[in-house]
């Protein structure tokens, strides 16, 4: 099983569509990368922790498309989404792509499946929505931001998984373990 989170497919269609000129192709660049973590790990079911939508544009014909050719390909695939905020203003997928929407938390084993980072009462929460990231380097000029991942106590937060989604700096606790993605590998950074 894989999870993630913060798809925001249609994101870039729902900029242009209010007059924001941003490139195309991040639908495509990541569905392409969800294609093949679900080959190279042979993967039977994805989870997404909400925002597999980001609005209601993303029915429109293009990034509709995009997500009906990518599940042509991944037909034996289940598929369930864990909805968030985006989602509920998107609307779930369409049901022929047979994709399963539950809302958080959704209890699995000893964890609870979220969007919003909340602790949830005897079980371990994973979500997304914070879009985490942390910035390494010198001054200002200097620094790159990569996204993380941010295991504390009581919730662990995914990063972003879409092409076009922005990110946010962590504030890490005491406590936390923080997991740097630099190209094609998981760090994990001192401290925590």
């Amino acid at each position: 099983m894989l999870m993630l989170a913060d798809v925001h497919l249609g994101k870039a269609q729902s900029f242009r569509r209010l007059g924001v000129p941003v490139p195309g192709g991040s639908g495509a660049e990541t569905l392409r990368r969800l294609s093949g973590l679900v080959e190279a790990l042979d993967l039977r079911e994805v989870v997404c922790l909400g925002d597999l939508l980001h609005s209601r544009h993303a029915h429109e014909a293009a990034p509709a498309a995009l997500l009906r050719d990518w599940r042509a390909r991944h037909t034996d695939l289940t598929v369930t989404l864990v909805r968030g905020n985006h989602d509920d203003r998107a609307g779930d997928p369409p049901a022929d792509l047979g994709f399963r929407s539950v809302d958080e938390p959704w209890r699995l084993g000893p964890f609870a499946l979220c969007h919003h980072p909340q602790p949830v009462p005897g079980a371990y929460a994973l979500a997304g929505h914070l879009h985490p990231c942390v910035s390494l380097g010198g001054r200002a000029h200097d620094r790159l931001r990569l996204p993380c991942f941010q295991f504390g106590a009581e919730v662990g937060v995914l990063p972003a998984f879409g092409a076009f989604t922005g990110m946010h700096p962590v504030r890490r606790q005491p406590g936390d373990r923080l997991y740097v993605i630099a190209d094609e590998a998981v760090v994990a950074l001192p401290g925590g």
